[in-house]
Formats: C-alpha cells, sequence, structure tokens
C-alpha cells in the first residue's frame, strides 16, 4: 500500500490487508478521521486501514469515483447480502442488520418496534383466536364527553350515584280476590290447608286478612255440602296462623252487610251463614257473642236471620259437639247404608208431596253420582211393594225428569233395573205379583219417554210354569209329557 499525494492507492491485486476483495480500484478519505459517507466504517475494513499507515489530515480532496456499471452493481449487491449476514456494514455504510422474518413470522410480539416485547392484545391477538377471557368490547364503558352536545350530566350523576331499592307491587283488592278464589278452588281438589297457609302467606297483606273469610265462605255457598265442610276445617286450621280471631269477625261482617246481594245468587245464604257462623263458634276461632248479637241495627233482615240461624244452633241442648255435623257427612265417606236409608227417606218424601224439584235437589245433595243405581233399585222395589197405579205414575215421571236432567246417567238407570231382573226370584216370594206389575210399570215408563233402552224392555224377565197336569185331566199326571221330562 502505497501514499502518493495523499491519495490511498490499493495494490497486491486489488485486496485489502483482510484479504477481502475491493470494491474500487482507489478510494478517497474526506474526512479528518475517515468517516465520511464514501469512506469505510470502523469494522474490520476500517481497522486494516488505519493500520497501514498515518494520513494526513489536511489532505482531504479525492478523486471522484466514475459510474458504477452493472459488473459492478452485481458485486456490489452480493457483498451487501454476505456482509448482512456476517454483521459488518453495508456499501453505503448505514447498519445493515436485518430481521429474521421468517422465525418471526409467527410471533405474536409487537413488531412496531414500541412495545415492551409483550404479546399483542395479552396474548389474545392472532388469526381465528376467540380473545381474551373477559375482554368485551361490547360492554366496555364509554368515557362520555362533557362537551358532547348531548351529554345529559342528570343521566351521568344518575348511573354514577345510583342506588337499588326493593319494590314489591302492590295487589288491588279485586286481584287478591281473584287469586284467593283460584286457590280455594284448588284446596276443594286436594284438601291440603297446609298447602294453602303457604299460599296466603306469600299473597296477603295485614290489612287485606279478612277478605280470607270473605272469599272462603262465598265460593262454598256455590258448591255441595262436602265442599262446605272443607270450608269450615279451612278457616279453623288458617286461625292463629294466617288470619286472628279479629280477622274472623271481620270477614262474616263483610258477609253481613252484603247478604242481600248474595241472595240473588244462593237464595238460602241466610241460612248457610248462620251454619258457618255456628261452626266457627264451636271451633273456637270467634267468640260465642259475636253470634248473639242479632239486634244490631246496622244489618238489615236477611243479616240479622242468618244471625238468628246461628244462634238457634248454639242454643241446642245436644251442645256443640254436634255442630261438627251441621254440614252432614258427603259424599262416599258415609257408610252404604246410611246412604240408602237416606235414598229410601228422599223417595217417601216424594211420593208424599210429589215436588220434583225438591226431589232433585235433595238427590243432589247426596253427592253419590256413583251409586244412583241404588235409587233406582230402590224406587222400583217401592213401586212393587205399593201395587198402586198413583205410585208407579209418581217413580215413573221421577224417572223421566232425572234422566232428562242428566242427573242419573243411563248407564245407572240400566243397572238399577237390571238389579230388578236379578232379584226378581227373590222378590216374587214377598210379592207374588211382582212379575205383573213390573210388566205393567215397563210399558208405561216405556210411553212416558225414551230413557230405557231396546235391549233393556226385551230382557224383562217372566215368570215361567211348567205344567205337567192339565185342568181337565181329574189331577192326573201324564205320562207322555211326564216321559219326556225324565
Amino acid at each position: 500500500m502505497e501514499f502518493d499525494g495523499g491519495a490511498i492507492s490499493l495494490q497486491n491485486g486489488g485486496k485489502l490487508a483482510n484479504g477481502r476483495d475491493a470494491v474500487e480500484p482507489e478510494l478517497f478519505l474526506n474526512g479528518e478521521d475517515g468517516s465520511g459517507p464514501d469512506s469505510l466504517n470502523s469494522g474490520e475494513g476500517g481497522a486494516d486501514a488505519a493500520t497501514a499507515g498515518p494520513v494526513d489530515a489536511g489532505e482531504l480532496m479525492k478523486k471522484p469515483a466514475g459510474p458504477l456499471d452493472d459488473k459492478l452493481k452485481k458485486r456490489v449487491r452480493k457483498l451487501s447480502r454476505s456482509n448482512s449476514k456476517d454483521g459488518v456494514l453495508g456499501v453505503a455504510g448505514t447498519p445493515n442488520f436485518v430481521a429474521p422474518h421468517r422465525k418471526w413470522k409467527n410471533s405474536r410480539r409487537s413488531r412496531n418496534g414500541f412495545g415492551r416485547g409483550l404479546p399483542k392484545k395479552g396474548g389474545a391477538g392472532g388469526k381465528g383466536v376467540w380473545g381474551k377471557p373477559g375482554a368485551d368490547e361490547v360492554y366496555d364503558e364509554l368515557d362520555e364527553d362533557p362537551n358532547d352536545p348531548n351529554f345529559d350530566i342528570d343521566a351521568y350523576n344518575s348511573t354514577h350515584n345510583v342506588e337499588l331499592k326493593e319494590i314489591v307491587p302492590q295487589l288491588t283488592e279485586a286481584e287478591v280476590v281473584k287469586k284467593l278464589e283460584t286457590i280455594i278452588l284448588e284446596y276443594f281438589e286436594h284438601g291440603d290447608t297446609h298447602e294453602v297457609a303457604d299460599a296466603l302467606d306469600e299473597l296477603l297483606l295485614p290489612g287485606m286478612k279478612p277478605l280470607v273469610t270473605k272469599t272462603v265462605v262465598a265460593v262454598a255457598f256455590d258448591h255441595k255440602q262436602s265442599q262446605r265442610e272443607l270450608t269450615s276445617v279451612l278457616i279453623s286450621d288458617l286461625y292463629g296462623r294466617i288470619v286472628t280471631r279479629d280477622d274472623i269477625c271481620a270477614g262474616f261482617d263483610l258477609l253481613l252487610a252484603n247478604l242481600s246481594d248474595i241472595m240473588l245468587d244462593t237464595p238460602e245464604a241466610p241460612h248457610l251463614l248462620g251454619n258457618f257462623i255456628a261452626r266457627a263458634v264451636a271451633d273456637d276461632c270467634i267468640p260465642p257473642k259475636y253470634a248473639y248479637q242479632s239486634d244490631r241495627e246496622d244489618l238489615d233482615q236477611h243479616g240479622q236471620a242468618a244471625l238468628v240461624r246461628a244462634t238457634t244452633l248454639l242454643s241446642m241442648h245436644d251442645g256443640w259437639g254436634q255442630l261438627d255435623n251441621v254440614w252432614g257427612v258427603g259424599g262416599a265417606l258415609r257408610p252404604v247404608q246410611t246412604i240408602t236409608q237416606q235414598m229410601s227417606y228422599l223417595l217417601q218424601e216424594y211420593l208424599l208431596s210429589r215436588d220434583l224439584s225438591e226431589a232433585q235437589r235433595s238427590i243432589k245433595e247426596l253427592e253419590v253420582p256413583h251409586f244412583h243405581h241404588e235409587l233406582i233399585y230402590e224406587a222400583i222395589i217401592m213401586t212393587l211393594e205399593a201395587f198402586n197405579e198413583s205410585t208407579e205414575v209418581a217413580i215413573c215421571e221421577l224417572f223421566r225428569t232425572l234422566d232428562s236432567t242428566c242427573i242419573v246417567t243411563p248407564e245407572q238407570m240400566e243397572q238399577g233395573f237390571r238389579r230388578v231382573y236379578e232379584d226378581m226370584t227373590d222378590i216374587v216370594l214377598d210379592i207374588p205379583l211382582a212379575y205383573s206389575i213390573l210388566d205393567r210399570f215397563i210399558q208405561r215408563c216405556q210411553r212416558a219417554g225414551s230413557f230405557l233402552t231396546e235391549a233393556l224392555i226385551k230382557d224383562i224377565p217372566t215368570r215361567g210354569r211348567k205344567r205337567f197336569v192339565s185342568e181337565g185331566d181329574g189331577g192326573m199326571v201324564k205320562q207322555v209329557n211326564f216321559r219326556r221330562d225324565m
């Protein structure tokens, strides 16, 4: 290497001191320390040039390099690629560190150079990723701008100062009565007073407890004796748990005040209400003095009549124990003998009064639709024993009315007649003319209406007669007939 006029010439076959190929035949320094844009950097080539010999600081002039041809450009690119891999400077003197993109292709680290080297979006970024758990942009709180023309300061303060209070909706009296009626009708089906108490405990407010007695008794007015018995049991079981003595008395006061309107639908309401009041006194739900106030000026004649009925029941010599059966034992809970006896009394009363409406009401109060065949059987037996045409006419009219009003079903009617057919051999022992009377009664029923089927009329029994002795044979038995029968 020689120094000629402040220029550095490279010899030795165009090789640098470190053995690398030179880019140009001659390179010139335009700075004191060789740090110009066209100078070598402080890398390997710079170090070798510095050891070659001192450079005069005043000799800053250099010979401009001519344009590079295509062959040299290719060599420059090749050198740049090779130097970038080895970590040296490029030809222009700028850092030429290239990131290994193939290694970072699937990396989730920040690539903008300003991050802290953490994964993007907290590790929730990338293709086919659901997102970070709990990071939902839909429910992110938005910062409201006070300068926004639509900004509402009252709404802003209300959302930041929220106080939640429990609001229980207040039911009206009509809504409470409607719910009570539904509960009572369900109680008539299952008969569980504890379930009713639980339902009323969640429904009633303290000021509406008198509505329990009023609604329960009013619903029972439209039902049968068995449901009225359940109503009295319910009032007794609710006493002390849901309602108090004052609540029951207040409920009866409401009924006594509205008794005139109730009688439009239930004419016997004063009689029934008197029974309820007497039963409540016997069950120790209300004091006895409540029933003995029949002279109250705030009541009309119907209300006073109800209290008189209750006083009469409480003043009976048998005591209050008999009030446990004030509604009777309804339905199939009664013994069969008791039901049969009540049917017999019912038929006897009908034959004396000939009141069809009263007979129908009494049959409904029995509440034994599955046992109506016994009523038909007893009526036919009574007809056979009477041996009277007026009795036959009355019983036939009763059967026709019971069939037309659907009180007795055709199945129960036919079953009652067939029971008589089956017992005719025993009945004829007590009633010798039973066959002829039955034949005449069935023909009358057939003419009165079509409540007897053709099969039932066809199967009417007849008394068989085997004649072995003719009236003109002198009491002698015919040998032919005897041998034929033998």
